[in-house]
């Protein structure tokens, strides 16, 4: 059952489309369409689907973001290998005709979650978009990852009247390196990872502190579980994210730290997410929540539909003066 008080809540928005499944990334690749499919159905068939908001994103053109944050020959790049049918940018991560397409989506609807929490109070949105995008760097996609999408978000997000400083909360399982290395020397952007190490990508010490010491990694050894991230959280990372006072929160959301993950060694339940959430709520006023990795859909669709609720039925976020 979902709690009360989420009825007094407003409607959680959830930016999605069909389009995402169009991302073909082959047989037996772990980061494929049934993922998106397992949620819209876990969110759709449980009681807390009259709380959410199913929306297209907008047709808008993104380009223009993703240029000011990305190589713009990267991204030429990218869209001639999808014009030539397809190809791969490293071992991990293919492009098939579809997927420039469907990645200029996917940041979009990233922007259209910002309009939408900096647009309204008291709310949040979840998008669910693929493909996913905190490893992609500068000039090179890389790990499943075509464009940095909560890095484009967040330099958006400070073109907006309201928003002076953002920070992102990264607990995706892997470091999001492409995501640090596009806003760590912007004053104006905090960068927040909790990951496992040793694991891929290979970056995300804790030495790693950016350009304005904006940057906090906390490394987690394999086999944590929610006590240990529960103090990471407490000791480390809300300290950090409330001490840049940011105006908006992104969360960069992957959920393969769960232990049912084939691709990590970290033991999280779904049901801690809904936890972590609500720590989150106390950091700033308005909050995004964006979809990485998770690669086991039953854990993945749980721990959305926790995060979810975690923030339907936590504290209300702090005002801002």
């Amino acid at each position: 059952m979902v709690s009360s008080t989420a009825s007094k809540q407003p409607p959680f928005r959830m930016i999605y489309s069909e389009r995402f499944l169009d991302h073909d990334t082959g047989l037996g690749h772990p980061e494929n369409a049934g993922r998106l499919q397992a949620v819209v159905d876990t969110l759709k068939n449980h009681a807390l689907a009259a709380s959410l908001e199913w929306v297209e994103p907008c047709d808008r053109n993104p380009l223009e973001h993703i240029n000011a944050v990305h190589d713009p020959a990267y991204v030429l790049t990218l869209k001639r290998i999808a014009q030539r049918g397809g190809g791969h940018l490293d071992g991990d991560t293919p492009v098939s005709a579809a997927s420039y397409d469907i990645a200029l989506l996917a940041t979009a609807a990233w922007l259209d979650g910002i309009d939408h929490v900096v647009g309204h109070h008291h709310t949040s949105a979840f998008i669910l978009a693929r493909p996913p995008g905190h490893h992609a760097e500068y000039g090179q996609g890389m790990g499943f990852c075509l464009l940095s999408n909560a890095a484009i978000a967040a330099h958006y997000a400070l073109a907006q009247p309201e928003i002076n400083r953002v920070a992102i909360l990264d607990w995706d399982v892997h470091h999001g390196n492409g995501t640090q290395q596009l806003v760590g020397a912007h004053r104006h952007i905090a960068y927040c990872s909790l990951h496992q190490m040793p694991a891929y990508p290979g970056t995300g010490s804790a030495a790693e502190t950016g350009s304005h010491n904006n940057v906090c990694n906390i490394p987690m050894v394999p086999g944590s579980g929610f006590k240990e991230y529960q103090a990471r959280f407490e000791q480390q990372a809300l300290p950090f994210l409330t001490g840049f006072e940011p105006d908006l929160l992104i969360v960069s959301a992957g959920y393969d730290a769960t232990a049912a993950d084939p691709l990590a060694s970290v033991n999280l339940m779904p049901a801690d997410y809904g936890a972590f959430t609500q720590l989150c709520k106390t950091i700033a006023p308005k909050m995004l929540f964006g979809l990485e990795g998770g690669y086991d859909y039953g854990a993945l669709s749980q721990a959305i539909l926790h995060t979810i609720e975690g923030w339907l039925t936590g504290p209300t976020p702090p005002a801002k003066d």
